[in-house]
């Protein structure tokens, strides 16, 4: 596993430490801190704190005195120990473990150092799931690889097994009062055979495979030297753990039967989940290090044919209550998926090491490339999934612990993240289709949450303004990105309507300045004009007028250049106040939830992206770099301690963040737009990537430093940052920050991208992609001369030119 100074630490004592582990589209299992895996969110549900009983690794260490140390592979359990009934069986909490872990994420790469000293031997575990930029395919496979790498510390050869026991969570059907696991059908595990390796197939009896919780898990090893015990004793209370832990503790190995010692009580009889594990036995020599390599799969291909949990089921959804995920087009069943990650383990893991190692070595700084990272985990978390053989990509907003949050690809949410465009473009512009052909009517209205993919008609929702003229720009960023003039073809139309209606819908008086009531992002409606939606409907109108050009649209292009000249001068005169761009109403009290001449975070988003789509200013630049340094003096706070907020909390006490409104000079409403107290992840993003641009790059490291901080580990999950849910799309603004220090401008279409750091200028490197190829870019000084290149990873970029630097 690659690691440098950029990659991030965390050890036991960092309790809220959860990186999921999974594909797109797959669900995942979390690796914490400890080295323990939980949170299983792989039934195409969220499932935080779901974990499976009797589900762990463990290592037999034998010396050349025959002395034998039996470990759970985790580090010890962290305080506090408050429990009703104490600890439950199945959690294995009375089981000796090492006194110590370290983590390492060099995402998505995690390893797992276990320090013990009175064992004789180091232990790191190094799981993973292929990650492949631009292959979203083989960066959607619904498994992992778990190695452990066992060192003989001793001056004497070692004996060392160590063995994966996982249960059978098919058909799951809950835990009943003392956690014991339920199953809807009755399950096996049976020891096969398989290319490559042979493993544990766990699956349901005769259930019928429509059913949502169908499916079967694989768990496998290509070692040719195993042992195995398929099923454990099923016995009563906790007969089967002791039988595998004394067979274990012997010698390292498994028996693959075993005997019922005395009657069998039908008290607490809990034989219906099976256990099943594999062992691993080497003799390691003095100072030699030993590879034990394990391979897990789930196949369960049913999810709710809806966005479960908000709608009543229509008729058709009585008839065929499932959807298919997409992976399951690819694998039948999880042994081909196991199969998949074992035949093709070389190419996988070289390109994602490549990929990890091109973002890691980054020149940019640490808390960035963290930044950057962990925020991938929202598109491989449950909030993203794919459907149908096309792969037809949706999103919620987040997740809560056990439903979805907030359905359907959100227009006004979507607006920010940055992470889907630039690391897998094909579902990005799936997403465009959606929304211009699908979710928008004869009118040019969109329904900014989908949800034609279940089979149903749009929703009749209030348009949002934000949202639909940022679907505009999104297309236009996508077809940059990579070259394929087809999407704006086939999406011209739909755009000259949504334009249209914006006009008609949002624009009182036709003076081309948006100033009715307009609903965004804040689940409220803002009234008069404001340079929220105003800046986000100059960049439509530029991206627009952009499009008709090439397009050989001459009307439509004369309209929008003359359109976007008149509005932007006609903003900046009605809503710059010197210091920054404000909402413009007679009486801030006349409608509730309004900013009136508050210090809004979001005031000028319109022009991040502009900068990031390489766009230009869309209103003059001194005001502009003078509005988002307002924004950092007025709404960052370092201490959130006498901060009064009576809404939702996401920072507090001593922690930092950025509010996303102010009244540095009064003006306050009665009752301010609702969120208006909080800090989103999200928009500090965005509000530090358009920093950057401005040149103020140690104010946007500043506001990001601070984020992070929130996220450490202790306070809260850094793989996981929230706001309506887990796992927030919002908070994949954060890749914008790399495209704003790279100074990164790309037009595909022209074949041509460009670089201008602004930081390191001279001694610049960093990870770029397009739609055609990713790898590194370097800006460095050979012989006194200044020079750039690139190095491609993956892809084709011989038909990418690199424009030179002014």
């Amino acid at each position: 596993m690659f690691k440098n100074e950029n990659s991030m630490i965390y050890h036991e004592h960092d309790t809220e430490v959860k990186l999921p582990i999974g594909g797109i589209g797959t669900g995942t299992i979390s690796l914490d801190s400890r080295g323990h895996f939980c949170d299983y969110e792989i039934f195409n549900e969220p499932s935080k704190n779901r974990d499976l009983p009797y589900t762990f690794f463990s290592i037999y260490v034998e010396h050349a005195d025959g002395t034998k140390q039996v470990r759970i592979l985790e580090a010890q359990l962290q305080e506090p120990h408050r429990r009703p009934l104490g600890y439950f069986s199945s959690e294995l909490a009375g089981l000796p473990r090492f006194n110590h872990a370290k983590m390492t994420v060099s995402y998505p790469f995690a390893s797992i150092v276990l320090e013990d000293d009175s064992i004789g031997v180091h232990v790191e575990m190094v799981v993973f799931n292929p990650l492949i930029p631009l292959d979203d395919e083989h960066s959607g496979i619904p498994g992992m690889y778990i190695d452990y790498h066992v060192t003989n510390l001793t001056n004497e050869t070692l004996i060392v097994s160590i063995a994966g026991s996982y249960a059978n969570p098919v058909a799951f059907d809950g835990y009943d009062l003392f956690n014991n696991m339920q199953h809807a059908y009755d399950v096996t595990n049976e020891f096969v055979d398989i290319k490559g390796g042979h493993a544990i197939h766990y699956r349901a009896i005769d259930m019928p495979k429509h059913l949502r919780y169908y499916g079967d898990m694989c768990f496998a090893t290509t070692d040719s030297f195993y042992t195995i015990k398929p099923v454990w004793l099923p016995g009563a209370w906790w007969d089967g753990i002791h039988e595998f832990w004394h067979d274990f503790s012997t010698d390292g190995d498994l028996n693959d039967t075993w005997e019922m010692p005395g009657e069998a009580s039908e008290f607490n009889a809990i034989g219906k989940v099976k256990i099943g594990s594999l062992a691993l036995k080497k003799t390691i020599d003095v100072h030699e290090t030993k590879t034990f390599s394990f391979v897990l799969g789930w196949h369960f291909p049913n999810r709710p044919n809806q966005w479960e949990g908000h709608l009543l089921p229509t008729q058709a959804h009585k008839d065929k209550q499932t959807v298919k995920n997409h992976y399951a087009y690819r694998y039948d069943n999880a042994i081909s998926i196991v199969e998949d990650l074992i035949v093709h383990r070389q190419s996988y893991e070289e390109l994602t090491q490549s990929f990890t190692e091109a973002m890691y070595t980054s020149t940019i700084p640490k808390v960035v490339i963290d930044a950057v990272m962990s925020n991938i985990t929202v598109l491989r978390s449950t909030t993203c999934f794919r459907i149908h053989e096309t792969g037809t990509f949706l999103g919620w907003e987040g997740c809560f612990d056990h439903r979805g949050s907030c359905e359907g690809n959100c227009t006004h949410v979507y607006n920010y993240a940055q992470t889907i465009a630039y690391l897998f473009p094909k579902l990005e512009q799936d997403m465009r289709y959606t929304e211009f052909l699908h979710e928008q009517d004869e009118h040019g209205k969109m329904s900014f949450r989908t949800n034609y993919a279940f089979g149903d008609p749009k929703w009749d929702m209030v348009a949002a303004t934000d949202g639909q003229l940022g679907c505009i720009i999104r297309l236009y960023r996508d077809w940059k990105l990579s070259g394929n003039r087809k999407l704006i073809e086939d999406l011209w139309e739909p755009i000259k309507k949504t334009i249209a209606y914006t006009l008609k819908t949002w624009d009182s008086d036709g003076d081309g300045v948006l100033d009715s009531k307009q609903h965004n992002t804040y689940d409220i409606e803002f009234y008069g004009p404001n340079s929220l939606t105003n800046s986000i409907f100059l960049v439509a109108l530029k991206a627009a007028q952009r499009m008709a050009e090439t397009l050989n649209d001459h009307k439509a292009y004369q309209a929008y250049r003359n359109l976007y000249k008149q509005n932007r001068e006609q903003i900046d005169r009605l809503l710059w106040n010197g210091e920054y761009y404000i909402q413009q109403l007679d009486d801030v009290d006349q409608f509730k939830y309004q900013y009136g001449i508050g210090c809004l975070s979001d005031q000028i988003f319109g022009q991040t992206l502009a900068h990031l789509n390489g766009l230009g200013y869309i209103l003059p630049e001194d005001h502009v770099k003078k509005a988002v340094h307002s924004i950092f003096k007025f709404n960052y706070r370092s201490d959130l301690s006498t901060h009064e907020n009576v809404q939702r909390v996401y920072g507090l006490n001593q922690e930092g963040g950025l509010l996303i409104c102010s009244w540095p000079h009064g003006g306050r409403p009665k009752f301010p737009f609702v969120y208006a107290d909080e800090v989103w992840s999200g928009i500090e993003y965005q509000v530090a990537t358009h920093l950057i641009y401005e040149g103020f790059v140690d104010e946007a490291i500043q506001i990001v430093t601070t984020l992070r901080n929130r996220y450490n580990g202790k306070n809260r999950n850094p793989f996981n940052e929230i706001e309506c849910g887990n796992h927030y799309v919002r908070s994949m603004a954060s890749f914008g920050l790399l495209v704003a220090l790279s100074g990164y401008v790309f037009d595909l279409d022209q074949k041509v991208i460009s670089f201008h750091p602004r930081i390191h200028e001279k001694q610049f490197r960093s990870f770029f992609i397009n739609g055609s190829c990713w790898g590194i870019y370097e800006r460095y000084i050979e012989n006194g001369e200044l020079k750039e290149r690139i190095k491609t990873l993956y892809g084709d970029c011989q038909h990418v030119e690199l424009k030179a630097f002014l």
